[in-house]
């Protein structure tokens, strides 16, 4: 590699342990590692700003901003309450059908939709829902957060890699739900007994909550019927533009402004009011996350890495798909999916080609791109926005506390692909 190629790998680790360790705030940490990139021209401007492979990806920023706008109108309906309080009845207040609950939902949801605006749905109905049972949320979110993860991996639309990947290797919607989906099932069960054994602390019955809960109508919850008729015509409208991408080509990031925008314009509703739940400092550590992997794109870090694992295969097909699953999931963990996905494609093309357009190493790639995000609280969008949640709410949840459940998610998730792969593919 060339010295800027270090230089940019050596800063990276910098801001990345000073995230990890959280010895100062992550925000601090993600912008300052993009400014040394930048003051060493590991990046430039135009890369860093402009460019859709090496620099911000603006589209999940406003996609973001857009959908924490709907979302903070919503929140003035008394619609989340009401959600929490229909959630707690049908798991008749116990804290493991509750759970199981959410994350069915989360990852249904996922699956039609993005991850990120899935997490940013459910998060304010787990926390009035955890308040009313007096139970902690931590876990809840750590346990939603995955679950969008994985079942985002079913679907073209349900996580932004899988659109770059279905663009490269010419792949349908339904080509995902036929080889993904199956799979996606079963480690959905399976991640629901590791929840049952990871958060088993959590799983304490209060018959005197749960009476209380019972007890409720819901439907009181609701404090403006109006505004809520509103909210939901126009998040129906934005998810099934959503839904529709691939017919309509709008990008999920306009749709969510339009969406926003427009509720604003036909509520009453402030601007000033509208914006209060943006989520501003967990759009900013993603804004300089981006600049310091793009950096890492620009000076070829990310594809000798990947290269190199490449070559490693030797031109074994099995060696190469089952390298190219365990390569994809521990550098989606360091780095965002994204751009990783975006570097690596045109490799897999070439595979891809060489072994007579065997579509394998696409999966192999998804699965590993997609569930490796679980492994730390910075792999994935998913995560770090609700940790910004978190931290807005004064319930904080740290690097470490995220990633010592994730890393297990991903092995155990990850370590089950090989035998699907390897009998559905490679036998």
């Amino acid at each position: 590699m060339t010295v800027a190629a270090w230089l940019a790998l050596v800063v990276f680790l910098g801001a990345y342990t000073l995230i990890a360790t959280e010895k100062v705030h992550r925000v601090a940490a993600a912008l300052g590692g993009a400014g040394v990139m930048l003051l060493i021209h590991a990046t430039g401007a135009e890369a860093a700003f402009f460019s859709p492979t090496t620099g911000i990806d603006w589209n999940v920023i406003f996609l973001l901003l857009g959908m924490m706008v709907i979302v903070g109108v919503l929140k003035q309906t008394g619609v989340f309450e009401y959600l929490a309080i229909w959630a707690a009845k049908r798991a008749r207040g116990r804290p493991f059908r509750l759970m199981v609950l959410l994350v069915v939902i989360t990852a249904l949801a996922s699956a039609l939709l993005d991850n990120v605006t899935t997490v940013l749905l459910v998060a304010p109905v787990t926390f009035l829902v955890c308040e009313r049972l007096a139970l902690p949320v931590a876990p809840f979110l750590i346990a939603e957060a995955m679950a969008s993860n994985i079942g985002g991996t079913a679907t073209l639309v349900g996580d932004p890699p899988n659109i770059i990947i279905a663009s490269r290797g010419g792949l349908t919607f339904n080509d995902f739900l036929i080889h993904l989906a199956p799979l996606i099932i079963v480690l959905m069960a399976v991640f629901i007994g590791l929840c049952r054994v990871m958060f088993r602390k959590t799983f304490r019955y209060d018959p005197a909550r749960a009476a209380e809960i019972m007890a409720l109508n819901e439907r009181e919850a609701i404090a403006d019927r109006r505004l809520l008729w509103q909210s939901l015509v126009v998040l129906a409208v934005v998810l099934a533009a959503f839904v529709l991408h691939p017919v309509l080509h709008y990008e999920p990031s306009v749709v969510a402004i339009l969406g926003a925008g427009i509720l604003v314009a036909v509520t009453k509703v402030t601007a000033e009011d509208a914006v209060r739940e943006v989520e501003w400092p967990t759009l900013v550590f993603f804004a300089g996350l981006f600049v310091m992997v793009g950096a890492l794109v620009e000076t070829g870090v990310i594809a000798q890495i990947s290269k190199a694992a490449v070559e490693a295969t030797q031109g074994r097909l099995e060696l190469a798909t089952i390298g190219l699953l365990w390569v994809s999931g521990v550098l989606s963990a360091v780095v965002d999916n994204i751009p990783y996905v975006a570097t690596m494609s045109p490799i897999v093309a070439d595979l891809v080609h060489a072994n007579g357009g065997d579509k394998v190493l696409w999966w192999a790639l998804a699965l590993g791109a997609d569930l490796g995000g679980n492994a730390t609280a910075v792999g994935a969008a998913a995560n770090v926005v609700v940790l910004g949640i978190a931290a807005r709410n004064r319930v904080p949840i740290s690097f470490w506390q995220f990633t010592k459940y994730g890393l297990v998610v991903t092995s155990v998730t990850i370590a089950l692909c090989v035998p699907y792969l390897w009998l559905r593919y490679l036998v």
